[in-house]
């Protein structure tokens, strides 16, 4: 199985145009096999781009599509109520790719998501989506790396580290259930413990690849979950080892302070959960490799 999405999966690509990055993107999901069945833009309701039909609003597009997905890719001061709008029409999982929203922002349309809507999942922002392996595609990975037929589910915070993750696994013949890139923002809309306990619950999910990276606590949090609720093998990397304290690396998120939020100390706590913690990316597959042999 896979977890959040799959083949019956319907997508509405928000933020389409033909000049978009929503529409290139959206082609490429579509190309892969994912059922794009509409797309919105206030300015074009009734065009249809590329065989896509175009809607003035997400409840519109909801109404004569039945899409049960969305996919968001606008500039960063549109997306909050992009979000919200999404979740207003009822869609139950909303991936939106977009960078630099502003902290507060992010910080008040995942409130409001728990409160007000919480039949709708939110992934991302700043994350490059999810792709069930041979079933569905919504973001910007390429479906050319992914293997389908499980057993492995795979989750990450950084992006390029998940491409690289997918990569490795598939060169070595192992396939995914799902993999799924949450975003290295300070708030997420799905944090692992969500992803974890997706794939805890799937049976076709015998094993599950965790990418972390320095900064806030997330990882730390993962490793409780693990210690308490999985039954399931975890192999685990984080990137980072070598930043600095007070630095930086790479986005919002990934910013440690003094002991807190290092890679050290994050392997310390995976490592005190059981989970096996790699050095590299490549380590990583290859210590999963052997527990996929292990389990048969």
């Amino acid at each position: 199985m896979s977890v959040f999405v799959d083949e019956t999966t319907k997508v509405v690509v928000q933020g389409i145009s033909p000049s978009s990055q929503g529409l290139y993107h959206g082609l490429r999901n579509r190309a892969y096999g994912t059922q794009v069945v509409a797309g919105t833009n206030p300015k074009r309701g009734g065009d249809v781009v590329e065989g896509i039909p175009v809607f003035a609003s997400v409840a519109e597009a909801v109404a004569e599509t039945g899409a049960n997905a969305s996919f968001i890719s606008v500039p960063p001061r549109f997306a909050a109520e992009a979000i919200v709008e999404a979740a207003e029409a009822g869609v139950p999982f909303v991936v939106c790719i977009t960078e630099g929203i502003p902290a507060h922002d992010e910080a008040r349309v995942y409130n409001l998501l728990v409160r007000d809507f919480p039949g709708t999942r939110l992934l991302g922002p700043n994350c490059p989506g999810i792709i069930s392996a041979g079933k569905c595609n919504i973001g910007i990975t390429s479906g050319d790396i992914a293997l389908p037929g499980g057993p492995v589910g795979l989750v990450s915070r950084s992006g390029t580290v998940f491409y690289q993750a997918l990569y490795e696994l598939t060169q070595k013949g192992i396939g995914q259930t799902t993999g799924v890139g949450i975003g290295g923002d300070p708030v997420p809309g799905t944090s692992f413990t969500d992803v974890l306990a997706a794939f805890e619950a799937d049976p076709e999910t015998r094993a599950v690849l965790m990418i972390g990276e320095i900064g806030g606590s997330a990882e730390e949090q993962a490793a409780d979950f693990i210690k308490d609720h999985m039954t399931k093998p975890v192999v685990a990397y984080i990137a980072g080892v070598t930043a600095p304290p007070g630095r930086k690396m790479g986005h919002a998120g990934a910013i440690i302070s003094g002991t807190h939020g290092t890679a050290k100390a994050k392997m310390d706590a995976l490592s005190a959960a059981g989970v096996v913690v790699a050095q590299n990316p490549t380590e990583a597959g290859e210590k999963m490799a052997g527990i996929v042999r292990d389990l048969g």
